[in-house]
């Protein structure tokens, strides 16, 4: 029995294999069943994309800031009194008593 037009794919020119059989499309071939090759799959539904997403979220970000700690930390601190520094000065220097102290000057 010959291959009809249809499992030629459209084509009269399409390979036929040695016992008059349609060879098949991009990766099925036919010819002997392969043995020894072993594939596993898992239904969509049955898989689980954000498992442990938020644990690992936690725990990857508190190893991750704590290894880079000691090179934003110092900065941080140093910021933080030298404007706290600056904001006592400033309430200072517009106070009464820090206006009588630098009455006499000008700027």
């Amino acid at each position: 029995m010959r291959p009809t037009q249809t499992m030629l794919g459209g084509g009269g020119s399409a390979p036929i294999g040695k016992y008059n059989r349609f060879l098949g499309g991009w990766g099925t071939f036919g010819g002997m069943k392969q043995r020894g090759i072993i594939s596993y799959g898992i239904s969509p539904n049955r898989q689980n994309p954000l498992a442990g997403t938020a644990h690992d979220a936690v725990f990857n970000t508190f190893r991750r800031v704590s290894s880079q700690f000691l090179y934003w930390a110092p900065s941080l601190v140093a910021g933080y009194y030298i404007m706290n520094w600056a904001i006592e000065r400033n309430h200072y220097l517009n106070s009464k008593a820090g206006r009588a102290e630098f009455a006499g000057q000008e700027e």
